[in-house]
């Protein structure tokens, strides 16, 4: 297939290639940041294809340019803690909305939109509360109060748009909180050093290469209309039973406790990803900490 990559210099997308382009499919990638001139220096990289999404103009110009199959949407800002809050909403809608809109101007067949754990909103909620029931499925319902989890959410609905109004089909994929091999003996090293607290989401994460590695299985499949699925690890951060540690965390205030898979499981359900797309996550933080 023919793949354009958004957002291909960022954690996620610049692996979404690499997965991609493993897997045999030929791949273009764009992203903000200013290409290198002049004969390029790896014969095997991605052909890059600078634009600003939250331009109409750009966008359509780089889907034309680029005629791909599918269009893997990764762009735009990753988190509400470094933009004010009109300026994440702002980007990440209307570069989704101008993704959408290109694609059915040009008759692309299909989308999958990068969206995030945040949408049913208590991860980053201004008011905190907890999810209703853990593990969280896609069933769960959805109350996003801030600008960036709003932004995912509105981007889930263009996705449905763009399924109403087109031929199109389209993947939502939820990440959890994303780790890259780097971060395990940073970030996830002092997590697990430090006393148990509340954790926004329970102590979900996911690798960023099993994460590429749905990306690319969602591209490649045939499923209909808008499916909307959770990529997290089978395990959780901390390595503990999710019982303990919502005991110790959250004491009476913790969510109530569905079947679990397995004990040291995290706060997200993943059965819909494994089931619609063959997904087996297999990295863990164990591959890189010791106990």
């Amino acid at each position: 297939m023919r793949l354009l990559v958004t957002g291909a210099r960022g954690k996620v997308g610049r692996r979404v290639v690499a997965a991609a382009q493993a897997a045999g499919h030929r791949v273009t990638a764009t992203d903000i940041g200013a290409p290198d001139y002049g004969p390029a220096a790896d014969a095997g990289a991605a052909p890059y294809l600078r634009a600003d999404l939250t331009d109409y103009g750009q966008a359509i110009a780089i889907v034309h340019k680029a005629r791909p199959d599918v269009v893997v949407h990764a762009a735009g800002l990753p988190d509400p803690a470094h933009d004010p809050a009109h300026v994440v909403f702002a980007t990440n809608a209307s570069a989704t909305f101008n993704v959408a809109e290109a694609m059915a101007r040009s008759g692309i067949g299909r989308l999958v939109y990068l969206s995030s754990e945040t949408v049913p909103g208590f991860v980053t909620a201004e008011r905190p509360f907890v999810p209703d029931y853990l593990p969280v499925d896609e069933e769960h319902p959805v109350r996003p109060q801030d600008g960036y989890a709003l932004s995912k959410f509105v981007g889930e609905q263009i996705c449905e748009a763009l399924v109403r109004r087109s031929d199109a089909t389209a993947v939502s994929v939820r990440p959890s909180l994303v780790v890259s091999t780097e971060m395990y003996p940073t970030f996830v090293s002092r997590l697990q050093q430090a006393p148990v607290r509340p954790f926004p989401n329970q102590w979900s994460y996911v690798d960023a290469d099993d994460l590429a590695g749905l990306v690319v299985l969602a591209a490649a499949a045939d499923t209909p209309g808008h499916e909307v699925v959770y990529a997290a690890q089978p395990d959780n951060l901390l390595g503990r039973p999710l019982a303990d540690l919502l005991k110790q965390a959250y004491g009476d205030t913790a969510p109530p406790l569905r079947d679990l898979p397995r004990p040291d499981a995290g706060g997200i359900a993943i059965d819909k990803a494994r089931r619609v797309f063959g997904w087996n996550p297999k990295r863990s933080w164990r591959d890189h900490l010791s106990d």
